[in-house]
């Protein structure tokens, strides 16, 4: 990875040598932001309105685990006033980047704005096997921040005040947009609180690799699922999917959830063993072509989550 990224770096810096008399793309259309997937690339979206513009570099549709950065996407970070990424292993590669760009970027860092929870591995779940780890003595962080209402707040924040302190003109704008977001976001966190509170359970089924720890945590959900959120693998054992159809079945479950783009086929089998009916809960970590061109946000999906988890709560 060092070496290809070390070869994208220098491609990059080329290609912008190769620009040197151009104006830049943002330049006269306000402050420039780039982010790396799309739940922190929607809140810029809603912070910065009609003041700049706003990148996302994962491409719609695409799997953000399997990303890696192109020559191109190092030259947006460059020209960026404010670049915003998640951390953890699946950014490692950030680190070389913000190194070899000039100019004065700042950088939002997801996982530097929430409390952290580290990965688990609960009954029935397969642990994550990543080469060269020591999982015993180095913690693992979740780094679905997001996918709690109340963190996406406190990411919100840290992006106005990088707006704010990259356009000083527009200071008092961006307050205003980041308050007017918060609202929403404060009526989604409590429509969230009254499902739970009112659901006949409080353990939801994930066959899938489980991104919700965050949201889990904040509802005091329990669940299970056949890997953690950041794993790896994709594909689950025999045994683990034994043991989520005989819990589906035991508990009596209604609702079994994948996550958006990802494989339904553990899913389907799950269903098809139990009688559940198979929903998609947004992760909003990315979203599909359609979408993305449709203009489709973080609290649109969100609030498609409150009617399949009233319903999986039943």
């Amino acid at each position: 990875m060092k070496k290809l990224l070390a070869i994208l770096i220098s491609a990059a810096l080329l290609l912008g040598l190769a620009a040197c008399g151009a104006a830049p793309e943002n330049e006269g259309e306000g402050v420039s932001v780039v982010a790396t997937v799309f739940a922190p690339y929607d809140f810029a979206r809603e912070l910065v309105g009609e003041l700049g513009t706003v990148t996302m570099l994962l491409p719609p549709g695409a799997e953000a685990h399997s990303y890696e950065p192109t020559p191109k996407d190092i030259l947006e970070i460059q020209s960026a006033d404010v670049f915003i990424y998640v951390g953890g292993e699946s950014d490692a590669w950030v680190a070389d980047v913000l190194e070899s760009v000039a100019g004065d970027v700042r950088a939002v860092t997801l996982m530097d704005c929430v409390e952290l929870l580290e990965e688990e591995t609960v009954e029935g779940m397969e642990g994550e096997s990543h080469e060269g780890h020591d999982h015993e003595s180095e913690a693992e962080y979740d780094e679905h921040v997001w996918t709690s209402p109340r963190n996406a707040a406190l990411i919100c924040e840290k992006i106005a005040a990088a707006l704010c302190d990259a356009d000083p003109a527009h200071a008092a704008e961006y307050e205003a947009k980041l308050a007017a977001y918060k609202t929403e976001l404060a009526e989604l966190d409590a429509a969230f609180a009254e499902i739970v509170a009112n659901g006949a359970r409080d353990t939801i089924i994930f066959a899938d690799r489980f991104p919700l720890l965050y949201f889990a945590r904040a509802y005091g959900l329990g669940y299970y699922a056949a890997f953690p959120g950041c794993a790896d693998d994709a594909e689950p054992s025999a045994a683990t999917v034994a043991f989520i159809i005989d819990k589906v079945k035991a508990e009596g479950i209604p609702v079994v959830f994948h996550a958006e783009l990802a494989n339904e086929d553990m899913a389907d089998i799950v269903c098809d063993e139990t009688g559940a009916v198979k929903r998609q809960f947004n992760a909003c970590h990315n979203v599909t072509r359609s979408q993305f061109s449709a203009g489709v946000g973080y609290l649109e999906l969100m609030w498609e989550n409150t009617e399949v988890l009233k319903e999986a709560l039943e």
